[in-house]
C-alpha cells in the first residue's frame, strides 16, 4: 500500500527540467581548431604512433586481401570420387556396401567403403582378469 502511496505522490510533483546538453556536432570553429590543435600536439609528443598505424594498416590490409582471395569455410571435407550407382539407398543403387574410389582417381576400381557402425579395437594386451574387470570401462554403465 506504501509504494502505491510513494508512486502517486512521485508523480504528482512538478519535475525539474535539466537544461539541454550541447551537442557535439553543434561545437563552433574555434573548438575545432583547438582540437586539430590537440591532435597535431599530442602526434608530436608520440611520433612512434604514426609508426603503429602504419604496421597494423598493413596488418589488417594484408589480412583483408588474405581472406578475399582464400576464405575460410565452415567445414574442412575433402570430396571423395564416389563409385557409380554405390549407395544401396538409393533407387537403382547397388546391393551392399557403399563403394568408393580409392586415392580419389576414378579410373581405379571401387572399394568398399569401412563400416561406420559395429566396429570394435581389441587392444593387444594381456591383463589378469581382476585387473580387466577392475579398468575396463567398456559397456558399463556412465561410459
Amino acid at each position: 500500500m506504501s509504494s502505491t502511496i510513494a508512486r502517486t505522490a512521485f508523480r504528482a510533483a512538478p519535475r525539474l527540467r535539466a537544461s539541454p546538453i550541447p551537442r557535439r556536432y553543434a561545437s563552433t570553429v574555434t573548438e575545432q581548431e583547438a582540437s586539430k590543435q590537440a591532435l597535431k600536439a599530442g602526434a608530436k609528443r608520440d611520433p612512434e604512433l604514426y609508426v603503429l598505424f602504419a604496421i597494423m594498416s598493413g596488418v589488417f590490409g594484408l589480412a583483408g586481401w588474405h581472406f578475399s582471395r582464400s576464405p575460410t569455410s565452415s567445414s574442412s571435407e575433402r570430396n571423395v570420387a564416389q563409385a557409380a550407382n554405390s549407395k544401396p539407398w538409393e533407387e537403382h543403387g547397388g546391393e551392399g556396401k557403399y563403394q568408393y574410389h580409392p586415392g580419389g582417381d576414378p579410373n581405379a576400381a571401387p572399394k568398399d567403403a569401412p563400416s561406420a557402425l559395429n566396429v570394435v579395437i581389441i587392444p593387444n594386451v594381456t591383463l589378469p582378469k581382476e585387473l580387466h574387470e577392475q579398468y575396463n570401462k567398456w559397456g558399463k554403465d556412465g561410459y
